[in-house]
Order: C-alpha cells, then sequence, then structure tokens
C-alpha cells in the first residue's frame, strides 16, 4: 500500500483551482497545501474539514473493549461513529443506534422538500458537510447540450431556490450540468470509512471507496443538519465472499445481478452486505461502486468494500493522494478483523460468473446471457430491442465508456454499428470531458450513440420517448439499476432489462435478446461472419483526468445577507405547514383507500417522471398519489371506489374527498411496500391528504421510516394472512392507541358488511419514534423540544 502511494504521490497531492478559458470556468489541479499539523482535509472544497480518523479510533477502542470480539468492516465503521459508544446497546437487527454522520448529500428533486424542512426548523446553518446535486430535473429529449439548456430555463425557479437556500444555509451547489450525484460524490467527497447519508437510494455508490454511505428521506438529512444524532436500526451483516477473478465478458455489474437474483428484491432489507475475498482485488474502485450502488435493489441497507490498492489508485486520480495516505496509516480500522462472525455468507466464483441480463419490471429476475433467448421465446418477451441505453450513476465511469467503445471500435471495422437508438449518460462533467478528450464520445458517436446531459435522465423516467405509443409492447436494454414497471418512459408495456454496459453495447449490435456475443457471430458489411472481442479498457485516463467547466458553487463564508424567497402562488414550491398532532384518540371505522395488489415501489406510490416538477409543493405532487398502484379491487390503476358516494374515481380525488369530511383513511398493501426509491414523497403525500396508517406483510426500509418521520402509523400484519381478511369496503379501527409501546401489538377491529373480525398489527417503533407520530411528526418534535 505504501508504495503504490509512494509511486503515485506526485498526482495524489493535487487538488482543484479555477481558471479562465475562453470565456468558461474551467477546474485544473495544482499541488494541495495540507496544513502542517498533519490534518488531511475531506474534501478538495472543504479546507477546513479533517478527516476524523483518530477520534474513529478512539471510539471503536471504547466499543471494542465492551463487545470483546472480533468486528465486521461494516461494524468498526458504524460503531467508531456512535454518539455515545459507553452506554449505547449494540445488538445486530434489534437495537436502535444514535449516529453521528460525517457529511449529508441530497439530489435535487428530494432536496427541495428536506430544505423546505430545515427552513421550517428555524435552524441558522447546517452542521455537518452538506451538498446539493442537480441531476434529477434534466428531461432527456434531444441531445446533453440542448436538454440542459431546457432544463434550466423550466426549472429556473428551483434552481434559484436551491442555490440561495444553500447560500444561505452553508450547503456546496452542484448547478445543473455538474453531474449524477453518486458520481460527484465518489469523485470529490467519498473516502474510506466515510459515515453518510443522502436522500436518493443509491447513496451506497459511495462503498467502492470504503464508505457507509446509506439512502434515507429528507426528515432524517434534516435531523443530521440540524445536529440531531441519526438513528438506525442495528444492521445485520451479509458477507459476501468473491473468489476468481473477473475477465471476458463477465464485468462488475454481473456481481450484483448475481446476487439480486440470490437474494430477491427484499433478501438484504435490515442487512449491510460487505464484500470480501480474494476476488476483490480484481474489481476497480469505480466497479466496486457500481456492486455497491446496485445493493439497493436487494433492500440492503448499504455495501462496501474493504481499503484496498484499487481505492488508493482512484483517490490518488482524483486529486486526493493525501487522504490515501492517512487511510493507509489507520488500514486495521478499514479492514474486518479476522474471524468475525457474519448473519449469512455467500459465495460468488468470479471465474464461473456468466454475464446476466435481469428482468422485466424486476431487478431480480436474471437470466444468464446463454439462457435469454430462450426465456425470452418461452415467455414471449419482445424479441426485438427498440432502444439501448448506456451510463446512469450505476454504470457511467471511465472505465465502462471505455470498454463500450472497444466494442463498438470492433464492430465499426466490420462496417457495422448500432441498430437501436444508442443513448449515453456521462456520470459527471469530469468523466464527459475527459471521454471527449480521449476519442470515446468520436467512437460513441460514429457508432450510432447519442450523448445526453450529465444527468439521471432515462433512469429516472426523465426521458421524453417517441418511438412508441403508451401501451405498445416493446423491450429495451440498459445499464441502469431499477427496471420496474414504467420507470424508465412512463409506459407500462415497456419490458427493460438491466445488465453492465458492456452487454447493452453489444446486444445494440444485433438488436434482438437472443445474441449472445460470447458465443454468437455477426456478419460484417463484408459478408464475413465474426465474433466480438471481450471488451477491454484502461481503469483510469493515463493523462488524468480533465474537470471540464466549473459547476460548482461554494458557500459564503457567511450567509445570513442571503434572502430565499418563495413565491405562494407557485406551482413548484409551498413552504410547509405543521402537520396535526394526534389528538390521543383511537382510530376508528377508517375508510380502505385503496387494497394493493402486488408489488408497491414508490414508484407506484409517487410517481417520478413528469411529477419530478413539483417535489417542491407538497399539494400538487399529492396529485400523483398511488397512481400507479393496482387496486385490488378492479386489477385497475388509478381507480377506486369512494366509500362515501359509491362512485369510482381517481385515488387522489377520493381521499381528498375523505380528508375534507374528516374521514381517516388508511391503505393496505403486501409485502416489501415501499422499495425502491427513498424518495419522502411517497410517505408525505398520504399524510398531507388525510391518511393516518400503512398497514402491509411487511415494509423496505427507507419507506418505513418515512412514514413514521411524518406522523403515520407503519404497520405489519402480525399474521399475513389477515391481508385477505380486508376488503375495499372494509371499515378498520385501530385499538387502545393511548397504550402503543415497543414491541407490543396494535389491535386492529375489520368490520365487513355487518359482521367484524379482530386481528393484531405489529410494529417497530421505539419510544423515541413513538413521540413522533404523538407530536405529529418528527419535526414537531424538535421544534417542540426546541422551545
Amino acid at each position: 500500500l505504501y508504495t503504490n502511494i509512494l509511486q503515485n504521490k506526485e498526482m495524489a497531492l493535487r487538488t482543484q483551482r479555477y481558471i479562465c478559458l475562453a470565456g468558461s470556468m474551467v477546474r485544473r489541479f495544482h499541488a494541495a497545501r495540507y496544513p502542517r499539523c498533519g490534518k488531511v482535509a475531506v474534501s478538495n472544497f472543504e479546507a477546513d474539514q479533517f478527516l476524523p480518523y483518530k477520534k474513529m479510533q478512539e471510539t471503536l477502542e471504547r466499543v471494542a473493549g465492551r463487545l470483546n470480539r472480533p468486528m465486521t468492516l461494516s461494524e468498526k465503521i458504524l460503531y467508531s461513529h456512535l454518539d455515545d459508544p459507553d452506554s449505547q446497546e449494540i445488538e445486530r437487527g434489534k437495537s436502535y443506534l444514535k449516529l453521528r454522520p460525517d457529511r449529508v448529500a441530497l439530489q435535487d428533486a428530494t432536496a427541495q422538500m428536506a430544505l423546505l424542512q430545515f427552513i421550517s426548523s428555524g435552524l441558522k446553518k447546517v452542521a455537518v458537510p452538506s451538498t446539493v446535486h442537480c441531476d434529477h430535473l434534466i428531461e432527456a429529449q434531444l441531445s446533453g447540450d440542448k436538454d440542459l439548456a431546457r432544463a434550466k430555463d423550466m426549472n429556473k425557479e428551483v434552481y434559484d431556490f436551491l442555490s440561495s437556500t444553500c447560500a444561505k444555509y452553508g450547503l456546496g451547489f452542484w448547478k445543473p450540468g455538474s453531474g449524477i450525484i453518486h458520481q460527484i460524490i465518489l469523485e470529490n467527497y467519498a473516502y474510506p470509512g466515510l459515515l453518510m447519508i443522502g436522500t436518493d437510494s443509491h447513496t451506497p455508490n459511495g462503498g467502492g471507496l470504503g464508505g457507509l454511505c446509506i439512502g434515507v428521506g429528507g426528515a432524517d438529512a434534516v435531523d443530521v443538519m440540524a445536529n440531531i444524532p441519526w438513528e438506525l436500526k442495528c444492521p445485520t451483516v451479509i458477507g459476501v465472499n468473491l473468489t476468481g477473478k473477473i475477465s471476458g465478458w463477465t464485468s462488475s455489474k454481473d456481481v450484483i445481478l448475481k446476487l439480486a437474483e440470490i437474494l430477491t428484491v427484499k433478501g438484504g432489507t435490515g442487512a449491510i452486505v460487505e464484500y470480501h475475498g480474494p476476488g476483490v482485488d480484481s474489481i476497480s474502485c469505480t466497479g466496486m461502486a457500481t456492486i455497491c450502488n446496485m445493493g439497493a435493489e436487494i433492500g440492503a441497507t448499504t455495501s462496501l468494500f474493504p481499503f484496498n490498492d484499487r481505492m488508493i489508485t482512484y483517490l490518488g486520480a482524483t486529486g486526493r493522494g493525501g487522504i490515501a495516505e492517512e487511510a493507509a496509516k489507520y488500514k486495521k480500522m478499514f479492514t474486518a478483523d479476522e474471524g468475525c462472525k457474519y448473519d449469512q455468507i455467500i459465495e460468488i466464483n468470479l471465474d464461473t460468473l456468466e454475464p446476466l441480463v435481469n428482468g422485466p419490471f424486476t431487478p431480480d429476475l436474471a437470466h444468464p446471457i446463454s439462457k435469454l433467448g430462450g426465456d425470452s421465446e418461452k415467455n414471449k418477451y419482445p424479441m426485438d430491442i427498440k432502444v439501448a441505453l448506456i451510463g446512469s450513476c450505476t454504470n457511467s465511469s471511465y472505465e465502462d465508456m471505455g470498454r463500450c467503445a472497444s466494442i463498438a471500435n470492433d464492430a465499426l471495422s466490420h462496417g457495422l454499428k448500432s441498430c437501436v437508438p444508442f443513448n449515453v449518460t456521462p456520470g459527471s462533467e469530469q468523466i464527459r470531458a475527459t471521454i471527449a478528450r480521449d476519442g470515446i464520445i468520436e467512437v460513441l458517436e460514429k457508432f450510432g450513440g447519442t450523448v445526453l446531459a450529465n444527468a439521471c435522465g432515462p433512469c429516472i423516467g426523465q426521458w421524453d420517448r417517441k418511438d412508441v405509443k403508451k401501451g405498445e409492447k416493446n423491450t429495451i436494454v440498459t445499464s441502469y439499476n431499477r427496471n420496474f414497471t414504467g420507470r424508465n418512459d412512463a409506459n407500462p408495456a415497456t419490458h427493460c432489462f438491466v445488465t453492465s454496459p458492456e452487454m447493452v453495447t453489444a446486444l445494440a449490435i444485433a438488436g434482438r435478446l437472443d445474441f449472445n456475443p460470447v458465443s454468437d457471430e455477426l456478419e460484417g458489411a463484408d459478408g464475413k461472419r465474426f465474433k466480438l472481442k471481450p471488451p477491454t479498457g484502461a481503469e483510469l485516463p493515463t493523462k488524468g483526468f480533465d474537470p471540464g467547466q466549473d459547476t460548482y458553487q461554494a458557500p459564503p463564508a457567511d450567509g445570513a445577507s442571503v434572502t430565499v424567497n418563495v413565491d405562494p402562488k407557485s406551482e413548484r414550491l409551498q413552504i410547509l405547514e405543521p402537520f396535526e398532532k394526534w389528538d390521543g384518540q383511537d382510530y376508528v371505522d377508517m375508510a380502505v383507500l385503496i387494497k394493493i395488489k402486488g408489488k408497491c415501489t414508490t414508484d407506484h406510490i409517487s410517481a417520478a417522471g413528469p411529477w419530478l416538477k413539483y417535489r417542491g409543493h407538497l399539494d400538487n405532487i399529492s396529485n400523483n398519489m398511488f397512481i400507479g398502484a393496482t387496486n385490488a379491487e378492479n386489477d385497475e390503476m388509478n381507480k377506486v371506489k369512494n366509500q362515501k358516494t359509491g362512485q369510482f374515481d381517481a385515488v387522489p380525488a377520493v381521499a381528498r374527498d375523505y380528508k375534507a369530511n374528516k374521514i381517516k383513511w388508511c391503505a393496505v398493501g403486501e409485502d416489501n411496500y415501499g422499495e425502491g426509491s427513498s424518495r419522502e414523497h411517497a410517505a408525505l403525500e398520504p399524510r398531507h391528504l388525510g391518511g393516518v396508517a400503512i398497514i402491509v406483510k411487511s415494509f423496505a426500509r427507507i419507506h418505513e421510516t418515512n412514514l413514521k418521520k411524518q406522523g403515520m402509523l407503519a404497520l405489519t400484519f402480525a399474521n399475513p394472512g389477515d391481508y385477505d381478511k380486508i376488503q375495499p369496503s372494509s371499515k378498520l379501527s385501530l385499538l387502545n392507541l393511548m397504550d402503543l409501546a415497543p414491541g407490543k401489538p396494535v389491535d386492529c377491529e375489520i368490520k365487513n358488511n355487518g359482521s367484524s373480525d379482530k386481528i393484531q398489527l405489529n410494529h417497530s417503533f421505539n419510544e423515541g419514534q413513538i413521540l413522533w407520530f404523538k407530536a405529529g411528526s418528527a419535526l414537531n418534535l424538535m421544534k417542540e423540544q426546541a422551545g
């Protein structure tokens, strides 16, 4: 480790400065002046914030003395951030930890509501380093430059709000065009041992640099920015032992696609996935980030890798060699103890791992590439591919783009290119500028590619797709992470398959799902048959990164004089009003707004795509509540019966009618309710429209917490079969709520056409969370306690 650091020291000890070229700001590197006291800054943008390694080590030693057992890597990082290491109860899967995260990251769609909540708290400045990243509001329509210009114009009110709020309250602001939040974090802020929370479910991407980076709702972010200890149920730990070596057509993406097949979309719930074993060293730093990023699709709290040479190399290449050097001194803290115990161990042999293509409609339905054609024919998936898309926060590194370019070059040398639209999303301005300089963009464009803006784009539904009509059955292949129904283009008939960017590129050449580049031949323009060569590409640019245009706004030393305005007539932004406190009464004869059948993700509860523009306006965005969920009564979406009038109507309209008539309501669902995005709007909207409880078979972690934070009762059936006892016309009563206590079930009475039945509902509320419920929300309680 030390040898590598010394060899790369010239490159490592760099940081960023800005010079003006051709009228635009372009970043350049220069030697960093680290403080002589030996302190190392956490980033090149925060010279007054230093790595907390010494304090972490001292805290960990106190915890180790109490536990007296070997610890996993994730335990070391978590427990070294405990608020009270001497008395904190620590039991995996049971106790609630009070933690002190190092930083907060927010993307622009979720940041609006989070910052509105922070403003309403009355605090003057964020307590920890925090940043906002503008990546979600840029719709893919024509090309990168044109789409970015259009987004800046359409979203000016929101961008101005975010920019001024960041300046006033001390947050760094990454402007539209800077790139996707997770790539920016990896390039600039992630480091070994970091504990970070982010208001996006794919925040775990930072685990590729050895940090514990956890997706949360906006209310959790507000807690940390307000210097309140952050609460997390102590995770279990799943160990994934990697053996062998990645080679040929197999990529890092295939590791997580395989794990998704093994664990399913809920198998990682409540757990941290910790990778280890000799196979780790065959994966690049950005490849490890890919694996951690998509860990969100198995419900994992987060994922991470141990500190190694690949991280040192990446830190040096991104101007953070000082961090690598400091982390190497604490290597033992960033490695699991010998003999540590995992709650589950999974073995994956990289030598025998076959490339996978997962989907459609769920990221855990895996097809080895050798079987994809047969599976597609058997299941009547549309065989012809309509669009191929590479990039997104999961797979948009320099290495990813270079490997795809090698495949494209191979095809071009035989007179072939993509036979379908081929969309390319760079992960950041730094990636875009570097692959442009190195000729990679030129190759991908010759191949038929369209380079989109440095943003999320089609991955989150920001795609103005024109080639198919809504309801038309079709197939797309992507290197994205998520493929729920309607996720990318709002078309429920689109069959989206997720795979590696290399496999997307190869499939784009053939244009069909039954092509296997490992074994099948193509016919070149000269009529000769050939096989594509396995992809190759540099892990990092040999000429170093080109940072591109300056897109960062640092907060002023004192933002007190900055004004933040929200127009009362705005359609995009709305100052939040506090939710009502619980009145101390049982919830009697609640209406069932909707009994949901099957999968219900946060996309089903609060759709993205065109609705993203209302993320800062709670009342307006509430008009999308549950419009994607399937009603068990009629198997239709956005059509439920108003039990007061007997007429069918849109779900939000019925909820508004119930609220106007002071009728409390609940929603009923099945397993892993609320999986997917971290968006707290999926909890805020039901609360805003008069909902008081969500009753399901099981919850996804982030969404369950979000519901609790907003004063909702998040309840699960003690007997999952009781789901069948509830009808859309049922009246439900939650009884003895005054006695609500940790571990004590809630009594529920179900009334159906004159008959009644009693069941029990479980919950995971602790004492502090019960106070959120009684206060009406966690934010209400914060204000009460602040006086």
